[in-house]
Order: structure tokens, then sequence, then C-alpha cells
């Protein structure tokens, strides 16, 4: 009788590993008796990169927070203020101010470096944060409330510098570049998933402003040792004279409009979302009704960063929009048909699989469109049409919402995805095609 052969399992070195694990174990399952030890997984080749796992801990760290604050701030001034419209003004005046500043401290990082600049603008934005806090909770005028945190808008955008890093490190390796994309996708879902939850744990089991000082906390720590390696962070380079700015690269224009309808997605769905279980009575499951479609992306993403791709970004890119169009339909089935929120978290599970497949091809063509030397400015200008397309989406949403009803209102995200899908459909300049060849030919 043969003996059973025992395969012994490699240690986890960092905790880093576990996003890894996960999509490895999805992706490359297999039960059948082995004896040979299974060569290690994309997730863990990228992480085993030199410097990768430190700088991805400081950067998971820091961008947490980013989940947390918007939260952590309705839930401290309606609180203290008994005010949700006031609360709603002040968090959309700090996405307004993110949407201005957030390129200009991008082109910063580009042309500084991103110890020099995210380090200093981290500590203004943290300072925001207190400031909102102590006012907050010494009942200071309204307006030190706008002021307060419209300073958090210098905060960097800490996934644009962790992707500026896969992008020096795997440059040329088109397919691990790929799975590093894929992963942060994965990574930005995981801490949108966490951190509202985290957020109103906090404020509601310790005390209103336990969230924001947390999430200070976690932003400072992280972007420390994030900026602390050194060896991993991209050469600062100053833009040639006649090097386009990102917002006029061929193709960038294109892109960020298509930014502009998936935000529109995005914040509809979150405010739909919410007014449906309320009007079902169930408003404290939105969180985790969100949560699952969150979910549903991050573990898509994984498994689309462990496929090679097939055929260029450009071409792929339509078709992701149209599977998210096509998949978003279920849930506006879901909730005018039957009107039950397990199945609707059911179908936003589903429809969420679409989505990180969609941004890393975005983000991907973003990389590729952007003029050398400046490619965290390009995508922090994806971040800065997403955040614009947030908000549109949630007015829209809660206008449709209070105008019609919560159902029909998931009509709104699935014609944001539909008229994204045409915009990528659209045929593209020759004269723009022609640039692209030419700028790519040069580098």
């Amino acid at each position: 009788m043969p003996q059973p052969t025992f395969v012994r399992r490699p240690p986890q070195a960092s905790p880093v590993a576990f996003l890894a694990v996960t999509a490895d174990t999805l992706v490359a399952a297999d039960f059948r008796p082995r004896t040979r030890r299974r060569p290690p997984g994309p997730y863990r080749r990228l992480l085993a990169t030199p410097g990768a796992r430190a700088f991805t801990i400081g950067n998971l760290m820091a961008r947490l927070p980013m989940g947390m604050f918007s939260v952590s701030a309705v839930v401290m001034i309606a609180g203290t203020r008994g005010s949700y419209a006031l609360a709603g003004a002040v968090t959309a005046t700090g996405l307004a101010a993110t949407a201005l500043v957030a390129p200009w401290t991008a082109r910063l990082v580009d042309r500084h470096g991103q110890a020099r600049v995210a380090v200093p603008a981290t500590l203004i934005a943290a300072l925001g944060s207190l400031a909102l806090l102590l006012c907050v909770r010494h009942g200071a005028p309204a307006w030190t409330l706008f002021a307060s945190y419209a300073a958090t808008a210098t905060t960097p955008n800490t996934g644009g510098m962790a992707r500026a890093r896969w992008n020096h490190l795997l440059k040329g390796d088109a397919d691990a570049l790929h799975t590093a994309n894929s992963f942060e996708q994965a990574a930005d879902e995981l801490c949108f998933m966490l951190g509202p939850v985290l957020a109103a744990f906090l404020c509601t089991a310790l005390f209103p402003q336990a969230g924001t000082l947390v999430g200070v906390v976690l932003l400072v720590s992280g972007m420390l040792l994030f900026t602390a390696q050194r060896a991993t962070e991209p050469p600062a380079t100053r833009p040639r004279p006649s090097a386009k700015a990102p917002l006029r690269a061929p193709g960038i224009p294109p892109l960020l409009v298509v930014c502009l309808a998936m935000g529109g997605v995005f914040g509809a769905m979150e405010v739909v979302t919410i007014a449906f279980a309320d009007a079902q009575g169930h408003r404290a499951a939105a969180g985790v009704v969100l949560a699952l479609q969150a979910a549903g992306s991050c573990a898509a993403g994984l498994l689309y960063g462990a496929m090679k791709p097939a055929g260029p970004a450009e071409h792929r890119l339509p078709w992701c929009v149209a599977a998210m169009t096509a998949l978003l339909t279920l849930p506006l089935l879901a909730a005018s048909l039957t009107g039950s929120l397990p199945l609707l978290a059911l179908t936003l599970l589903i429809a969420g699989m679409a989505t990180a497949p969609t941004m890393v091809t975005t983000m991907t063509l973003v990389q590729q469109r952007t003029p050398e030397g400046r490619l965290n400015e390009g995508m922090t200008l994806a971040v800065t049409g997403l955040l614009g397309g947030i908000a549109c989406g949630s007015a829209a949403g809660g206008w449709t919402v209070e105008h019609t009803s919560a159902a029909a209102a998931y009509g709104i995200p699935v014609t944001a995805a539909a008229l994204a899908l045409m915009l990528t459909l659209l045929p593209p300049r020759r004269a723009t095609a022609r640039v692209t060849r030419d700028a790519a030919a040069f580098r």
C-alpha cells in the first residue's frame, strides 16, 4: 500500500500575505496528491519583490482610514449637533476640496518624491481631522467644521503612490504589473469594506470622536512606515518642457469621463441601498449589504489579477464595462420585483464582481497613457473623476429616491454604467491613436 505523502506548508512571513494567500488559494486550489511542492502563485511572487511587503503594510495602514473618515465625521457631527444635513454638507465640502487639491498634491509628489511631499501633506490633513474633532467637541461655530474638514483635502493618494511604486519596480513586466494593479484594487475594496464598519463600531462602542482619532493614528503611522521604504520609491522626475500635462495627454480625457460615469455608479448605489434598507426597516443592515458588494469586487479583483490578460487594455475595457452594466440590472430586478433585502444583498455580491476588473483595466490604461514622470498625477486625476462621479451619483440617487422609490432608483447605477459603456465604444480619433503610438515608440 502506498504511503501518504505530506507536504510541508511554507511559513507565512507577514500579515500582508493574507490577500496573496487568499487569491492563490482561489485560483490554484488543487487537492490531488502530489510529491512536489507547488510553485508560488502570482501574488506570492509579487510580494516576494524586495521591499514590497514593507511598503504594502504601511500603505494599507494609511489607506484604511480613507473608508473611515467620512463615516466618522457624519456620526460625530450628527450625534453632537443633531443635524444630518450639516454632516452631509461638511463631508461634501471635503470631497469638493479634495477634487481641487489632490491633483496638485500628486504633481508635487511626482516632481519632488513621495517622502518629501506625502509626509507634510499627511500631517496637514491629520491636523485638519483633529481640528474638526475639537471643534465638534467644544461646540465651535459651524463654519469651523467646514474649514477643518476642507484641510483634510491634502491627504495624498495612497493607492496611486503604491501603484507608482509597482510601476517602477515591475517596469517591462506587463503580466506582473497586471497582477499588481489587481492586488491594489482588491486592497482598495478591502479597505472601503472594513473602514466604514470599523468607524461605525468605534463611534458607537466607545465615543463619537473615536473613529476620527483612530483614523488619524493609522494614517500618520502608516504613511511614515510607507515613506520610510526609500529603496522602492520611484525617483523624482521633472517633466520635459515639451511634455504634455496628463489632463491633455492623448487618450486621458476620455478615460476621465469614463471614470466620472463609473463614479456615478458607486455614489448612487450607496445612497439607494441605504434608502432601500431603511424602507424595509433594516437601515442598520445597509452597511453589511454594501460590504457584500465590496467583497464580491475584492474576490473578483484577485481572480482577475491571477489571470493573464488577453489583448490590449483598450480592447478589454468595453467588455468589462458591458459586464458591469449587465450585472447591475440584477439589483434593479431584485428590488423592483421582490423587494427582498437578502435577495438584493446576493445580487449586489454578484454585481460587485465586475467592478474590480473594470477599475483594474481603467487604471492600466491611465498608466499607459500618462506622460512619463507624472504617473501619480495621472492616477490622481482618475480618482478625482471618480469622486466627482460619486458626488453626482449620490445627488441623483437621493433625488430619485425622494421623488419615486428606492427600488426604482436602482435604475440610476444602470444608467450611469450604460453611459460609461457608450463612452468606451466611441471610436478614437486617428490623430490621438497616432500620437499615442509615437509616444509609446519613443519610450
